[in-house]
């Protein structure tokens, strides 16, 4: 058992951040990074923008080529599915027969993508994009397309939107809610991007659902929302949110509510195992409970944290969190919680001109700020953040204000 090490399921950002942080952290057992894509551990964000328009390749969203992962004596086992957990032996069975043993567990499994029902992956110009393979055919999909139609209005169908539009396709989208990105962000943000969006050529119907996605000899045409309208399509991407991916946990288990339960110190109800990144519900203090954050940098930081904590330098972790998103040359960056419903939002900067960021209070406190084309603005949100600094709505409301003086010491 003393050179087993650490074993990290998932080879996504948040397990390969580990797997480099622990050797940073002078980690000298074993570490073993297993993925069930058989690419290299890659970058998501880039998969919906930068890959789609061209402007970046395969061996361009790759963090590392081999030789880094052997130097840093990192072990790769990609393509490789785990099956099973054994708490009580302290190893894993994997779908090619093997058994590893582990001296300290970590879970970065991720999420995957929810699917509308009675969804045909053989139906041609029906796509989804988690992987970089989903990536590749959506390229691909995307250089003969006239016309798509994408179902979600989220932060990903967004950005794949303004690409597509932006390359000249005819683009619709359908989302269930009154409002774009309504889980995530406040209404005037919203209403903003949806502004900029149709300004791009984009099209959407709300409080939409899909009936059917219509076919003719195997290949898209179309989908039909459940309102009656027909929506002629040569492409139809699918991006309505994700699933986090609990089920080995489950089997094994340990505790599961909408992710994976881990304490402050990212440890599930075994103390032998770990959970990290987006299949992780953590206690947080910015959530008022426990939340699942699907985000790059609450990966990295958990990651980071982790290896730091496993090498005994630290416990309890608490980051602010924040999150980005281009779309179309606009860049929204958000620090802190999703604030779709806050009690009070107060707006700073030039709305018009999409240059401004909105403040979101709950109980009187300052817990998000989404800043469009203002990143001045998102950095000190994040200093207010997590000093708890005493902003009021008059103060983030007032433009001669200095926010910066709320972080000062009072003499």
């Amino acid at each position: 058992m003393n050179d087993a090490g650490i074993l990290i399921i998932g080879a996504g950002q948040a397990g390969y951040q580990l797997a480099v942080s622990l050797r940073d952290a002078g980690y000298d057992k074993r570490v073993v990074l297993i993925g069930d894509e058989p690419d290299l551990p890659y970058q998501r964000p880039p998969l919906s923008k930068a890959f789609q328009s061209g402007d970046c390749e395969a061996e361009q969203v790759t963090f590392q080529k081999e030789p880094f992962y052997e130097g840093r004596r990192i072990e790769l086992m990609l393509g490789v599915r785990v099956l099973h957990i054994d708490r009580e032996r302290h190893h894993i069975s994997t779908g090619d027969g093997r058994r590893i043993e582990y001296e300290h567990l970590v879970l970065a499994t991720g999420a995957r993508n929810r699917l509308l029902p009675g969804w045909d992956s053989a139906t041609s110009g029906l796509l989804k994009l988690r992987t970089l393979h989903d990536a590749h055919a959506l390229r691909e999909a995307l250089n003969r397309s006239k016309r798509a139609v994408i179902v979600g209005a989220g932060f990903l169908g967004l950005e794949f939107a303004a690409v597509a539009a932006k390359r000249g396709v005819a683009v619709s989208v359908i989302e269930a809610s009154s409002n774009l990105m309504s889980r995530a962000v406040s209404a005037p943000v919203a209403e903003a991007f949806r502004e900029h969006h149709e300004s791009l050529g984009v099209t959407f119907s709300f409080d939409s659902g899909v009936k059917r996605i219509c076919t003719e000899a195997g290949r898209v045409i179309g989908a039909e929302t459940t309102g009656g309208m027909l929506h002629e399509a040569d492409l139809v991407v699918v991006s309505i949110g994700v699933v986090p991916n609990v089920e080995l946990a489950k089997d094994a288990g340990l505790e599961i509510a909408n992710g994976i339960v881990v304490d402050l110190n990212l440890a599930t109800s075994d103390p032998s195992i770990s959970a990290l990144g987006d299949c992780a519900a953590f206690p947080s203090r910015f959530a008022f409970g426990n939340c699942r954050i699907e985000s790059v940098q609450n990966a990295v930081d958990q990651a980071r944290f982790l290896a730091q904590r496993l090498t005994g330098h630290t416990h309890g972790f608490e980051a602010v969190p924040w999150f980005w998103s281009d779309q179309g040359g606009v860049k929204l960056q958000i620090a802190g919680v999703a604030m779709s419903r806050p009690d009070e939002i107060v707006l700073r900067g030039d709305r018009a001109g999409l240059k401004f960021s909105a403040y979101g209070f709950a109980k009187g406190h300052l817990v998000a700020v989404e800043s469009v084309n203002r990143p001045a603005d998102h950095i000190a949100a994040r200093k207010l953040l997590a000093a708890d600094a005493p902003v009021t709505p008059a103060q983030a409301a007032d433009p001669q204000f200095d926010l910066k003086t709320v972080l000062q010491p009072v003499t």
